[in-house]
C-alpha cells in the first residue's frame, strides 16, 4: 500500500485529529472544537479566580503547606463538580465529555494544579471508576457519595512480595465464614497506604482454578484489629508506600465486586480507567524539568560543553517523541479507542528517559551533588511538580526517586516482554500456567 493512501485513510479514520505537513513528513496531531476552546478558557477563568495571586505551582509550596493546600484545594474542586469531572452528574460528578477532560488535565497540568486530593487517584481514579462499572446499585449508593466527601479515602491492595509482576501469582486467601469473608495474607508497595482506611484487594476465593482464575476484589476497612499497615523509608526517606499484614480480617460477603472469582476481569478494568485522559500530560512535567537541566548548565558554565550540548538536544527529543505519542494516545482515545499494549512503549520511554536527565544533571551538579539532600522539597514518583526549586537537594531526589521508574507499574523486563509479544508478534515466553493454583504453588515448592 502506498504510504499516501495510507496516510489518506488514517486521515479519514481520524475524527479526533488532523494530519499536518511539518516539511516533507506528516504526522498526526488531534485537534479540539471550538466549543472545547470555549471551555478552556471557562478553565482558565476558574484557575485565575481560586488560585492565590501568586501562584507558581504546588511544587512551590513548602513542604509543610502542601497538605493543607490540597485538602482545601479538593474542596474547591468538590463544590464545583470536579473533583470527579468524568462521572455522570446524577453520580456527583462533572458529566465532563472526553475532550473537556483532556483539557481540564492539560490546564491544571500547566499551572501545576492538582487535579484531586493525595488519594484520590485511587479512590476516584480507580475504585470509585471502578465501583461505577461493575458495582451493584447498592454498592454505588453506599460508596460513591463516601468517596466524593472524602469519608472512604482508599489504596490498592495487588502486589506481594511473590506477586509483583506476575500478579496472577498472589496468595493473598479469602475464605467465607458466614456471612463475612476471613482475609489472611500480605500486601506491599501500597502506595498512601498509611493515609487511607479502605483498600481495595485481590485476594484468592478458590485456590482450586487456575492462577488467573479464583480470584475476587475485596473492599475492606483498614481500620480494624486484622489490618496492621506499615510505612516502608525509601532512600529518599519519604514513607510514599507501605506493606499491609491481614490477619483473620474481615469484609462483609457483599463486598465483593464485580462478582465472585471475577477479580481479575475487574482489576484489569481498574488498570484501564482514565490513561487517555492523560496522554498529553506526561511530557510537561518532563520538560519543566529539562527546563531546569538547562538552567543549571547555564548556571554552571556548561552550556558550551559539546557533551553537555548533545545531552540537552537528547533530552529535548526524548520530551518531543513523549509530547507526540501523548497526541496519538489522544487521538485514539477521542476515537473511543482504549489504551492498547503499545502503552509499555511509553512506560519504558520516559523511564529510561528519567534514568538518563538525572544522572546527567548529578554529574552537572559535581561535589555538590555528595553533600546531602539540603533544601529537598521534591516529593511524589515522576517528574518533579511544577514549581520545585531547581536546587541541589531536589536532583539528588529526583535522581534517586527515577531508579525505581523502571520497576514499579510493571518492570522494564515485563513492558519489553508485552511490547515484543503483543506489538511485534515474536513468539510468547513459555508459561507453567496449567493447572490450579494450589498445584502450582506445591510444584514450586
Amino acid at each position: 500500500m502506498a504510504l499516501r493512501s495510507r496516510l489518506d485513510q488514517a486521515r479519514a479514520r481520524s475524527k479526533g485529529g488532523l494530519v499536518s505537513t511539518l516539511g516533507s513528513v506528516e504526522v498526526m496531531q488531534p485537534t479540539y472544537p471550538a466549543e472545547a476552546e470555549s471551555y478552556r478558557a471557562k478553565l482558565s477563568d476558574f484557575l485565575d479566580g481560586n488560585l492565590p495571586a501568586d501562584w507558581k505551582g504546588i511544587g512551590a509550596l513548602p513542604e509543610d503547606e502542601r497538605s493543607a493546600f490540597q485538602s482545601e484545594w479538593r474542596k474547591t474542586l468538590r463544590a464545583n463538580s470536579l473533583l470527579a469531572p468524568n462521572w455522570p452528574a446524577e453520580y456527583g460528578g462533572g458529566g465532563l465529555t472526553h475532550v473537556e477532560q483532556v483539557i481540564l488535565n492539560e490546564e491544571f497540568a500547566k499551572r501545576g494544579v492538582p487535579t484531586s486530593g493525595a488519594n484520590d487517584g485511587f479512590s476516584i481514579g480507580m475504585v470509585g471508576n471502578t465501583i461505577l462499572h461493575w458495582g451493584t446499585d447498592e454498592q454505588k449508593a453506599h460508596y460513591i457519595p463516601r468517596i466524593l466527601d472524602g469519608d472512604d479515602i482508599w489504596c490498592q491492595g495487588y502486589s506481594e512480595p511473590d506477586a509483583g509482576s506476575d500478579l496472577a501469582n498472589l496468595g493473598c486467601k479469602a475464605e467465607l465464614d458466614g456471612d463475612e469473608w476471613i482475609i489472611n495474607g500480605q500486601k506491599i508497595w501500597t502506595s498512601q497506604g498509611h493515609t487511607a482506611n479502605m483498600i481495595f484487594v485481590l485476594a484468592r476465593t478458590d485456590v482450586d482454578q487456575p492462577k488467573h482464575k479464583g480470584i475476587s476484589f475485596l473492599l475492606v476497612e483498614m481500620d480494624q484489629p486484622g489490618v496492621d499497615c506499615r510505612p516502608i523509608t525509601n532512600m529518599v526517606r519519604h514513607d510514599h508506600f507501605n506493606e499491609v499484614f491481614f490477619s483473620d480480617a474481615r469484609c462483609p460477603k457483599d463486598n465483593v465486586l464485580g462478582g465472585l472469582n471475577n477479580g481479575w476481569a475487574v482489576g484489569n478494568t481498574l488498570l484501564g480507567f482514565e490513561r487517555g485522559v492523560g496522554a498529553t500530560t506526561t511530557s510537561l512535567g518532563y520538560r519543566a524539568e529539562l527546563n531546569q537541566f538547562i538552567d543549571m548548565a547555564r548556571d554552571k558554565g556548561k552550556t558550551d560543553d559539546a557533551e553537555v550540548r548533545q545531552q540537552i538536544a537528547q533530552f529535548h527529543t526524548n520530551v518531543e517523541i513523549m509530547r507526540y505519542r501523548g497526541m496519538q494516545a489522544l487521538t485514539r482515545y477521542l476515537n473511543g479507542q482504549t489504551p492498547g499494549p503499545e502503552a509499555s512503549i511509553g512506560k519504558l520511554f520516559w523511564s529510561k528517559h528519567h534514568h538518563a536527565i538525572t544522572e546527567a544533571a548529578m554529574n552537572l551538579l559535581g561535589p555538590d551533588g555528595m553533600v546531602g539532600f539540603g533544601t529537598e522539597t521534591r516529593g511524589g514518583l515522576g517528574a518533579p511538580a511544577i514549581g520545585t526549586e531547581n536546587t541541589p537537594g531536589n536532583w539528588i531526589a529526583s535522581f534517586m526517586i527515577a531508579r525505581p521508574g523502571t520497576v514499579y507499574a510493571g518492570s522494564s523486563e515485563v513492558q519489553k516482554n508485552i511490547v515484543g509479544e503483543r506489538v511485534l508478534g515474536l513468539p510468547k515466553e513459555p508459561r507453567a500456567d496449567t493447572g490450579s493454583w494450589k498445584e502450582s504453588q506445591a510444584a514450586y515448592k
